[in-house]
């Protein structure tokens, strides 16, 4: 029964992350509708304003849990610290290098950073399925952007800017799996995934909000940069680190990064549909491959394969 329950959460957290990779998606498709808003100021004031918005909905249990947060002052940090460089990084990366590179390194490099956080610190070895699946989904996000870098390449100024992007990238990956290697730490300690979340992304805000003095001048000059920017962190911040919050509940933090690969993926399909981007075959070699990925770790390998390593030991 405990058993049966189990593999139900497992599956209930697997699908609220797909979700918010999902929401996290349609971020591009909603900046494009806003060319006048600098991209750190998108992601200052999304990750702000929607690290406030969790503080306010969680504000009982984060009452509650502040005790558990503050047990561990240098994961939580360092997970706030992490929360409030990744927009910094990862929209600047995609500044410097072009949406396709900044957006594959940012987001491919995010599962191999989980993966050793996990197995330096928290001592977790990584399993052969979830290093079959990194395979597949790193591949497939490559071949992606390789469908869609005629048109991204163009917009890296030179090619030192594009090294410095790539470098930015690997921050945004590092830190991406650093604020959810320390919010898991805290769910695991005992915190609800809404406090875990809120704290992180609360305590991160008191730098961001500050930031858009330099930056958010054009937020709110019209009817819809204003919807641009109320959209992106009320929906894909909000909501979708709630979801993301709740699936860390049942989820490690490498395999967690490794299902947001669909997050590029539902991008590339909105760029598709909505704003007419025309992709290569190889780019839809990607989408399949990334599908592949997500298979492997949805699904519980034959007992067949079990039985046979047992025979093969006995």
């Amino acid at each position: 029964m405990k058993k049966a329950e189990s593999a139900s959460d497992t599956l209930k957290g697997m699908l609220a992350i797909v979700i918010a990779s999902f929401l996290w998606g349609t971020t591009g498709t909603a900046a494009q509708f806003a060319p006048q808003i600098s991209p750190l100021a998108i992601g200052a004031f999304a990750m702000g304003i929607g690290g406030v918005l969790l503080c306010v909905s969680a504000r009982k249990s984060l009452v509650k849990d502040v005790p558990i947060l503050f047990s561990t002052p240098l994961t939580f940090l360092f997970g706030s610290a992490c929360v409030a460089i990744y927009p910094l990084a990862f929209y600047s990366s995609m500044r410097l290098s072009g949406v396709a590179i900044g957006t594959v390194v940012s987001i491919a490099s995010a599962p191999l950073f989980a993966a050793l956080l996990e197995y330096f610190l928290s001592k977790r070895p990584v399993s052969l399925k979830w290093f079959i699946s990194f395979i597949f989904g790193t591949l497939g996000i490559v071949l992606l952007a390789m469908g869609k870098t005629q048109d991204t390449l163009a917009l890296s100024a030179s090619k030192d800017d594009q090294v410095f992007g790539v470098i930015l990238g690997l921050i945004a990956g590092l830190t991406y799996a650093g604020y959810s290697w320390a919010a898991k730490q805290h769910i695991d300690a005992g915190a609800h995934s809404k406090s875990a979340m809120a704290g992180l992304f609360g305590c991160a805000a008191v730098v961001l909000l500050p930031s858009l003095w330099f930056t958010g001048q054009n937020l709110f000059d019209n009817v819809i940069n204003t919807s641009v920017s109320l959209y992106m962190a009320v929906v894909p911040m909000f909501l979708g680190y709630l979801l993301f919050g709740y699936g860390l509940r049942s989820t490690d933090a490498s395999k967690a990064t490794l299902i947001t690969l669909i997050e590029p993926l539902v991008a590339t399909l909105f760029a598709i549909f909505l704003i007419g981007e025309v992709f290569k075959p190889v780019g839809w070699m990607g989408m399949a491959l990334v599908c592949l990925c997500l298979f492997c770790q949805s699904v519980t390998f034959p007992i067949a394969l079990k039985r046979f390593g047992r025979k093969a030991t006995a």
